[in-house]
């Protein structure tokens, strides 16, 4: 494959990341993202969990995880009026690992780069 058809891929590879790399480019949402890795709860977190463990306020909160929801990063679950937020194990996410490994390629093939 030549360069130009390498550069075709990784663009099209950050066209399909944009989402994913604007929801967890933000501090606050990599906060509420840690605390969802951080827990053992398979269940979930709810809303007010994830606030105490934050420190930040319920509407700050339930913004950021709607935005990475719409992402596709992490999922909810509902139970009776109760919302339980999750990371998606078949997130999103997995096209980042795609992006770099373009890039690395990219950077073998065209600079004898030892990869990233």
């Amino acid at each position: 494959m030549n360069k130009q058809d390498q550069l075709k891929i990784i663009k099209e590879d950050f066209i399909n990341c944009q989402k994913v790399l604007l929801a967890i480019g933000d501090e606050t949402r990599q906060s509420i993202l840690l605390v969802l890795m951080g827990t053992d709860c398979q269940t979930g977190l709810r809303v007010g969990e994830i606030t105490e463990q934050t420190h930040l306020s319920r509407p700050a909160v339930s913004h950021h995880l709607k935005v990475l929801r719409d992402a596709g990063v992490i999922l909810m679950r509902k139970e009776g009026t109760k919302n339980f937020y999750y990371i998606n194990v078949r997130t999103e996410l997995g096209l980042l690992r795609t992006l770099v490994l373009d890039i690395d390629k990219f950077m073998q093939n065209f600079y004898g780069n030892d990869g990233i």
